[in-house]
């Protein structure tokens, strides 16, 4: 069963450069350590347009399971270069926005 987390922030205004800034810099630590994300199927990062929060991030990324994705977050919470990356992108957006949710597809649709 595919699974998706979702997760959703809002970025600190003044944080916005420095934000795109680590971006770049996870995309290369992703692209360097391939094993520690094996379990990923696809991650995309989108930016609401309308409704809700307009400039919230939005953030999907796709499981083949929970287990995967327990397994995924337990590896990368032991890399020490990740959690450095997580805590300065924590520290960029308003906490108060954060969410994470797990969604279980149901259909889809080619």
């Amino acid at each position: 069963m595919t699974v998706f987390v979702v997760e959703t922030y809002v970025v600190k205004p003044e944080k916005q450069a420095e934000f795109k800034s680590l971006l770049q810099k996870f995309l290369r630590f992703m692209k360097k350590n391939p094993a520690l994300f094996k379990e990923i199927k696809s991650l995309k990062l989108s930016t609401q347009t309308f409704g809700g929060i307009s400039g919230a991030y939005v953030e999907l990324i796709e499981y083949n399971s929970l287990a995967d994705q327990e397994k995924c977050y337990t590896r990368l919470k032991k890399n020490g270069e990740y959690m450095k990356l997580y805590q300065q992108a924590m520290s960029l957006i308003d906490t108060a926005t954060f969410s994470m949710n797990a969604w279980e597809l149901v259909m889809e649709v080619k």
